[in-house]
């Protein structure tokens, strides 16, 4: 019952007031018409958003490597203090930002950023995904005693595929979704973390009942394997399970729901073609005997990014849907659920004409959408009237 109330009265109340700028287009649904607002402009290839608790703003990334506040009175902070350098190239940056599940007692903010090889190494030029963590001040002004938790190894990536999604279960596990950095064989080589679903412990510890644990020559971090280039994941709000979703090659978008040990077939299956409408060299077929089906697939793809299942109260027809960014259809996909099956999709937003990176849920109740743009990436706040 107090779990009940707590959450009315968070969609009760607005994490923004008078900072809001209501946008001038009408935006229309199935479900009737959307408020869009603007909740700050400006922003440098934004990534990523987390919800700062007691009202305090929300973290946004952006690709070039600054992590910023968004006060609830609509400011925009200066570049925080004590964020790594990144490699800061093609689709690498500064990517996912999450907090600690734990952040009201030890403050630890979750990064995800691209990083490169060191100078005169092999992997000089190349980079690959990296996860570290620092405990933000009171003041919202820096990240202190910071450390890197994960590397992605061997560094593969001239720029592309990082994936780099975070996500924790409920028993505080961290999920990471890595992308096989356009290296399609190395997303089937467990002796690799390309084209993986990782999990770990917050502090870097490898658990012991990981599926691949003591096997020679078998990263013990590996969740699940075969995955191309993830870009959004989520935890089911009302089963507890994974999900993520994964850009295809010239088609072949795809949800995945992750279960251990599985193999998610890229490169030997997948609904997709090679960028030159050839054939994927290594592919079998869309669907391979021992590789697990993805539960949602658009042949077309819409460049999937952000991930947001709604279980608010506020807007009672958005329940069990699921909300995905659309970067390349420049709109915001809403998808219906009944269970784990998708029976329908509406595409919203594309008045915006934007990119969207991010989806989330605000604990206000609203969907918060960050849009993909250099100098001029925007954060918006949408509703149903």
């Amino acid at each position: 019952m107090l779990k009940k109330t707590l959450l009315a009265t968070l969609c009760a109340t607005s994490l923004f007031t008078a900072a809001l700028t209501a946008h001038a287009q009408n935006f229309s649904s199935e479900q009737g018409a959307l408020t869009v607002d603007t909740v700050i402009g400006g922003l440098n290839h934004p990534w990523a958003l987390a919800f700062l608790p007691q009202r305090q703003g929300i973290l946004v990334t952006e690709r070039p490597g600054n992590l910023r506040v968004v006060s609830p009175d609509g400011k925009l902070s200066a570049p925080l203090g004590g964020v790594p350098q990144v490699w800061a190239k093609g689709q690498g940056g500064l990517l996912d930002v999450v907090l600690s599940p734990n952040f009201a007692s030890d403050r630890w903010v979750y990064l995800s950023w691209a990083e490169g090889g060191k100078q005169g190494s092999e992997e000089e030029g190349k980079a690959g995904t990296v996860v570290g963590r620092g405990r933000l001040s009171d003041d919202l002004t820096k990240l202190s005693n910071f450390e890197v938790i994960f590397t992605q190894a061997p560094k593969l990536s001239t720029g592309n595929h990082f994936g780099s999604r975070l996500v924790f279960d409920r028993d505080g596990y961290l999920f990471i979704a890595l992308g096989e950095n356009n290296q399609r064989p190395t997303a089937q080589d467990l002796d690799k973390l390309q084209g993986k679903v990782v999990r770990i412990f917050p502090d870097r510890r490898v658990p012991d009942d990981n599926p691949f644990v003591g096997q020679a020559k078998v990263r013990p971090e590996i969740w699940s394997y075969g995955h191309r280039n993830p870009q959004g994941a989520a935890l089911n709000p009302w089963t507890g399970a994974l999900w993520t979703h994964e850009h295809g090659p010239k088609g072949g978008d795809e949800i995945n729901l992750i279960e251990r040990g599985s193999n998610y077939g890229w490169p030997i299956a997948t609904h997709g073609m090679d960028y030159s409408s050839t054939p994927i060299q290594e592919a079998q077929g869309s669907a391979v005997e021992g590789m697990k089906d993805p539960i949602h697939v658009w042949e077309k793809s819409p460049g999937i990014s952000g991930m947001a299942f709604y279980d608010a109260t506020r807007f009672k027809p958005w329940q069990h849907n699921v909300f995905i960014g659309a970067l390349a259809d420049r709109n915001l996909i809403r998808l219906q659920l009944d269970g784990d099956k998708v029976v329908h999709e509406e595409r919203l937003l594309g008045e915006l004409n934007s990119r969207i990176r991010d989806v989330r849920q605000g604990p206000d109740g609203y969907l918060y959408v960050l849009t993909d743009e250099k100098k001029d990436g925007a954060l918006y706040r949408v509703g149903l009237q």
